[in-house]
């Protein structure tokens, strides 16, 4: 019997952005991105690579104004996109965490696909939120993308940067912490029958 496939395709339309996403959660990392932010495609780019999730996003927004509308309504559209291509969720491993470097820093990321939006986000360095990287991305843009994220795909979610200096290699090294610890959390298991919960739903 083949397993349904984990896909999903969406669009979200609103007077700050128009966006088109699709995922397979079972694809080989392959990535279209194009957001109008590039170190945003950047980091959309390490997150499907190293969660092993074929991702294509297309996207417009008021990008003269500020890149948050266009990050933050992304995020949104991903977690949608995830809750849905995880279906009832049965068979899944549910857990994953990672520690990832990227020279000088070091995050972890823990993530439970719980049905329970939850973000714990620390260790960021004071003024980090304010610092431009890439002369338009503010560091603050990292947990505003998170927090739609989780929120939307319904995940548990702990993300610490435990050592970081570059602003640059900090929000690199957790993208992709959270990426290796989702690759493992949607991964399927064999061993497991059914749905991963006391509760038979997630």
């Amino acid at each position: 019997m083949t397993a349904a496939a984990r896909t999903a395709s969406l669009e979200r339309s609103t007077s700050e952005s128009q966006i088109s996403l699709s995922l397979d959660l079972d694809g080989t990392g392959a990535s279209d991105i194009d957001t109008g932010v590039p170190f945003f495609d950047h980091m959309l780019t390490a997150l499907a690579r190293h969660s092993l999730t074929d991702l294509t996003v297309r996207a417009t927004g008021d990008v003269h104004i500020d890149v948050h509308h266009t990050v933050e309504d992304t995020g949104i559209l991903l977690g949608q996109a995830i809750l849905e291509a995880l279906g009832d969720k049965s068979g899944i491993s549910r857990y994953g965490d990672a520690f990832v470097p990227l020279d000088e820093a070091l995050a972890q990321a823990v993530v439970d696909i719980s049905g329970r939006p939850y973000l714990v986000h620390s260790g960021e360095p004071a003024g980090f939120e304010f610092h431009l990287i890439g002369g338009h991305f503010t560091g603050s843009m990292v947990r505003h993308f998170f927090e739609a994220l989780v929120l939307n795909a319904r995940l548990t979610v702990h993300l610490k940067l435990v050592e970081g200096r570059d602003p640059h290699h900090i929000a690199e090294a957790e993208f992709k912490a959270f990426a290796r610890a989702l690759r493992q959390a949607k991964a399927l298991d064999p061993l497991v029958a059914g749905i991963p919960s006391t509760k038979g739903a997630l």
